[in-house]
């Protein structure tokens, strides 16, 4: 059970946090700055693929992408015009682990789904139908199809950078998150975005008793968050992030 006391501290952050400033310097900014829904979705989805290590490090790399794209992230990848800059075989490093070639086979394999199915929503809608299937399935389809490992290969890790993607595709009602996914993956099935910090904040509280940011850890701490947040446990995310600013 959730203590009266950190159920109101994260109440108030939550409220705090869940603004349009939060948008600001977050990699969520991508996908408020194109047009149409498929191409939010493009450019969240590749946003998000690319949101580890330094922020500041990799918000410059994924404003490359908006760059190259022209703001068209959906029709970039469909019409194969990312060759531009991506090759298979170019061992260049393209930003930390990553290589052209890594990038070259994501945006390839996802230039299939796209071609294939129209969207990755209407591939998840055919082949989902909560937030952990969404991310078995996407995880199924990258591995099959050779992601480079910018896509996990399996779901035995917590899968920060997917859940925080399908936070920003089923969450309605919130000033940063876009919910065109809403329709078909309840928000209440989400599984919490958890890294290092989310975990070390979540044992912090009591909220969870781990060491490990594992996919089962996540979802502890997501059915714990329903304590707080019964109808949007994901609310939850931004209340530890505000209280990890507040608690460094």
């Amino acid at each position: 059970m959730v203590q009266e006391s950190i159920k109101k501290l994260l109440l108030n952050y939550s409220e705090e946090y869940e603004t349009e400033a939060f948008i600001i310097g977050d990699p969520s900014w991508f996908m408020h700055h194109v047009s149409g829904n498929n191409n939010r979705e493009a450019m969240a989805f590749v946003a998000s693929g690319m949101s580890y290590g330094s922020r500041q490090q990799f918000m410059k790399k994924i404003n490359m992408l908006l760059e190259w794209s022209r703001g068209d992230a959906d029709t970039w990848i469909k019409d194969g015009l990312y060759l531009n800059w991506f090759s298979e075989g170019d061992n260049r490093c393209f930003y930390r682990l990553q290589t052209y070639d890594d990038m070259f086979h994501f945006i390839s394999s996802y230039q299939y789904l796209l071609r294939t199915y129209g969207s990755l929503g209407e591939y998840v809608k055919q082949n989902a139908e909560d937030g952990l299937s969404a991310i078995q399935s996407i995880v199924s389809f990258f591995y099959i199809h050779g992601s480079g490992g910018i896509i996990p290969n399996t779901t035995t890790s917590a899968c920060k950078r997917l859940c925080m993607f399908l936070r920003w595709m089923c969450r309605t009602n919130s000033p940063v998150d876009i919910g065109l996914w809403s329709d078909f993956i309840d928000r209440r099935s989400l599984i919490i975005p958890m890294d290092t910090h989310v975990l070390q904040q979540a044992n912090r509280l009591e909220l969870i008793k781990s060491s490990t940011a594992s996919m089962t850890s996540a979802i502890k701490l997501t059915n714990t968050l329903k304590e707080v947040f019964p109808n949007d446990p994901l609310k939850g995310d931004f209340a530890l992030f505000g209280y990890g600013v507040n608690n460094k």
